[in-house]
């Protein structure tokens, strides 16, 4: 029989450690996370044989070049189902790739923000039609910049300032700068905005610059998340990276994700890769490459990573592990609890889910039909997206190919992991696909 230890005295427990080390407790001194079973496919109604096909298609984008390494992950059911390592995690120094490396998860950031703001949600901390200056008061009074008759930029009061759910479905009036080039992109990319030091200069900097667009009128991707974050540390009054660390990192035994790489755990982070000819420039929009030659990354973009230099972005800093993320994923499906933690309730993660954008334009809101709290949702697959997949599905993805869903209606979670950025491909649309038409059962 299996020693349970009471929930209280393990968090004590990890609180002593962090204490007295001054930092995150190392691998060693952590309890080890509850191993996620596997299964046999047809246990869980997969076929092996249609399951090789998503390794055939894999290994050939390796082949083709299009792909140098990356991972894919299925589960159903809380059990693995599938996983598999295609390529190199490192093509140059000729490291393959393994179950343990780390990667740039980039906007799958995103979801787990999310998770923690709702958090604090459900502690009673805040509404969802709260504004968001009510918490960060540098955010107060934001003006809306549109352009007139003449051409002229004008500023104007907006009907009403930016509230929590804006931010939750990214309807705030937000941009993120470098993804677009209206006058608004660039005082984004003018303040360097994405490379404040920390989160505090982060919403200085913020409050500085004019809204895009009406709070909740379109839906626009932006840096909505990263004042999540913000908020985060605001309301429970702990860095955010401390706060995801005790509240949902340990809990779900992610011993593997964090902002910056432990210096013991360098080695095993896959390399970052661009299409040649690719332009990732802060000061202007980024220039996409229809080459699909990879080549390695300016090493800028991984800089972050490995000194901490930058702040901690919500809305796309983290690095993780395939592993990792599936936990956090299972955590979703399973109604919000894994290893005996409730992070959050069932109530809060079905709200979550539900498609908040009303009346709001969703034009710019590409291959799903919907957009819920942090994630997004594939209504129907005959809506946007039209591929073969699960209707109310939910997840999201990372610049730099990674990508996730949640299906509760079949019980199936996926996790697919890549490094290129920007990522060009579909391959993490052929995975879902393939994941799909390999279920029989």
């Amino acid at each position: 029989m299996k020693t349970i230890i009471p929930l209280t005295a393990l968090r004590f427990c990890l609180l002593g450690i962090l204490l007295l080390a001054g930092q995150t407790a190392s691998a060693d001194s952590r309890p080890k996370a509850m191993a996620i079973p596997s299964a046999l496919p047809a246990r869980e109604g997969f076929s092996s044989e249609r399951l090789q096909r998503i390794n055939d298609r894999m290994e050939a984008a390796v082949v083709d070049g299009i792909m140098v390494g990356g991972q894919g992950v299925i589960a159903r059911n809380g059990a693995i189902v599938f996983r598999e390592s295609w390529g190199m995690a490192d093509r140059e120094a000729g490291r393959p790739m393994t179950n343990d490396a780390l990667f740039r998860i980039y906007s799958m950031s995103k979801p787990i923000t999310g998770v923690a703001l709702m958090m604090l949600y459900e502690e009673g901390h805040f509404l969802l039609e709260d504004p968001v200056s009510k918490y960060l008061p540098d955010l107060a009074g934001l003006t809306l910049v549109q352009e007139d008759e003449n051409g002229e930029m004008v500023s104007k009061t907006p009907y009403r300032q930016p509230t929590i759910r804006d931010l939750m479905t990214h309807t705030a009036g937000l941009t993120y700068g470098i993804f677009g080039n209206s006058a608004v992109d660039a005082l984004y990319r003018e303040a360097d905005l994405l490379r404040a030091p920390n989160m505090r200069e982060f919403t200085k900097r913020l409050g500085t610059l004019p809204l895009l667009f009406q709070p909740g009128s379109r839906w626009h991707y932006s840096v909505a998340v990263d004042v999540q974050g913000a908020l985060v540390e605001a309301i429970s009054g702990q860095s955010f990276g401390d706060f995801l660390q005790e509240r949902i990192f340990a809990p779900l035994g992610m011993h593997d994700t964090f902002f910056v790489v432990p210096e013991d755990k360098q080695s095993r982070l896959a390399t970052l890769y661009s299409p040649k000819g690719t332009v990732l420039d802060w000061n202007s929009p980024w220039q996409f490459s229809a080459e699909t030659q990879l080549e390695p990354a300016d090493p800028e973009l991984t800089r972050g990573y490995l000194d901490g230099h930058l702040f901690q972005s919500g809305g796309g800093g983290l690095i993780s592990s395939t592993d990792d993320y599936l936990r956090f994923a299972l955590m979703l499906v399973n109604g919000g609890s894994l290893n005996g933690e409730q992070i959050l309730s069932p109530r809060t993660i079905a709200h979550m889910r539900k498609d908040h954008l009303g009346a709001a334009d969703s034009n710019g809101l590409w291959g799903m039909d919907g957009f819920g709290l942090g994630v997004g949702i594939v209504k129907s697959t005959a809506g946007k997206s039209g591929e073969l997949g699960a209707d109310g599905a939910y997840g999201w993805g990372g610049a730099a190919g990674t990508n996730f869903w949640v299906d509760e209606e079949d019980n199936i979670v996926g996790v697919f992991m890549v490094q290129s950025v920007p990522h060009t491909t579909p391959l993490a649309k052929k995975f879902r696909v393939m994941t799909y038409q390999a279920l029989v059962e």
